[in-house]
């Protein structure tokens, strides 16, 4: 069955189901008038009962399939045309508690008048075997009919709109988790984007320096020159080591661990990385205690950055790094260094590096700067705040 078929399919059977509802709830008052026809009744009476009452009932059940488009037409129609059908009343019903499903109160109680106006008028179609009682009698039923009626419509709305609501809610809240699953990307790629930042601005440049040193030295001895080649050849694969472990986090399973970032335990590594490419390193390291693995992260990304622009501007130069604080206070950190001793060609720069490093540093709490140094050369200087706890956190 095709798909179009299939919904078609569904709203005719939800509609006959309905038609025989309709047509049942008509049969009981159909009998209870046939029974209570007085014998001998005049000929045209009898046969309106059994040909005229039947024909206008199943105009009605047909008139019912517009309903859901002209609620209050066909309600009318339906209501006004059961005042000379008895049978018509099960439809006249069925359209008052569709209508009903709308909540409107002012067209319910003009459908509801229409209902116990025309079961008045019935009363008078066909002389009824029956004992003289009050109006008010005489008004109970179809009220109670009319009611039944309208009770069940206005349920069935209710539910509806309740239904409807929670539709809503629950499309407004996949939207919502579209919305956040597409923050989290973005946030992923802009994270993922400063560490590859980080991890290869920093090889790179000391491969162009040391590049720079091959092409503009020609005083090199042979040792000089192999241990040159060497180290970029060595940096080089380590910078392709280090890429393939970032992207490797794109491709890792969702319950694969991501694998541990440097922090300050290896910092001393990239301090040796650095003097074997040639620059000239000291550190004075005053840190008292183990800081948390966000501030010692941070920390370790800011001289990562320093001695890559150090290597970029100021090839030759002595690099200073100096680290000191303690738990409860903070965590300072600066690199700084003096004019360029050598000339060379300047590597171009990403752009991303400094601004990249500040929202790092904020991420964490701190204030980042950086300026030229008095008396020549650049400095570089973080604070970040420090917990009193210790341990990794």
């Amino acid at each position: 069955m095709s798909t179009d078929s299939a919904p078609r399919s569904a709203w005719w059977w939800g509609q006959a189901w309905r038609l025989v509802v309709a047509a049942t709830l008509g049969v009981p008052f159909w009998f209870s008038t046939a029974v209570l026809v007085p014998p001998g009744c005049a000929a045209n009476t009898c046969s309106w009962l059994v040909t005229g009452d039947p024909l206008i009932a199943l105009a009605c059940l047909a008139l019912l399939l517009w309903r859901q488009r002209f609620p209050l037409v066909v309600a009318t129609l339906v209501t006004v045309a059961s005042s000379a059908s008895t049978l018509a009343a099960g439809a006249a019903l069925l359209a008052l508690c569709s209508l009903s499903t709308r909540r409107r109160p002012v067209e319910i109680g003009a459908v509801v008048l229409t209902f116990v106006t025309a079961s008045q008028v019935l009363g008078d179609v066909y002389p009824l075997n029956v004992p003289e009682v009050s109006l008010w009698l005489e008004l109970a039923f179809p009220l109670l009919c009319a009611g039944t009626a309208v009770a069940v419509g206005v349920a069935i709305g209710a539910r509806r709109v309740e239904a409807r609501s929670l539709l809503e809610r629950a499309e407004s809240a996949e939207r919502e988790q579209h919305a956040r699953a597409a923050q989290a990307r973005a946030q992923e790629r802009n994270r993922i984007a400063r560490e590859m930042h980080d991890v290869l601005a920093h090889r790179i440049s000391l491969v162009a320096m040391q590049a720079g040193v091959l092409d503009h030295r020609t005083d090199l001895t042979a040792e000089d020159t192999r241990l040159l080649v060497r180290g970029i050849a060595d940096a080089s694969q380590l910078a392709l080591e280090e890429l393939r472990d970032v992207l490797g986090v794109l491709r890792a399973d969702p319950d694969r661990p991501e694998p541990p970032q440097p922090s300050l335990d290896r910092l001393p590594d990239l301090i040796a990385d650095s003097r074997a490419s040639g620059l000239d390193v000291t550190l004075a390291d005053t840190v008292v205690g183990d800081p948390p693995e966000l501030l010692g992260r941070t920390c370790y990304r800011i001289v990562q950055e320093g001695l890559t622009n150090a290597a970029k501007h100021a090839p030759g130069a002595e690099v200073h790094v100096t680290l000191d604080g303690t738990a409860g206070d903070e965590l300072r950190v600066s690199v700084r260094n003096p004019p360029a001793t050598k000339t060379g060609t300047t590597p171009p720069a990403s752009g991303f590096g400094l601004p990249g490093l500040a929202e790092r540093v904020a991420l964490a709490g701190g204030t980042l700067d950086h300026r030229p140094a008095p008396g020549g050369g650049y400095l570089l200087t973080a604070r970040l705040p420090w917990p009193n706890r210790t341990g990794r956190g």
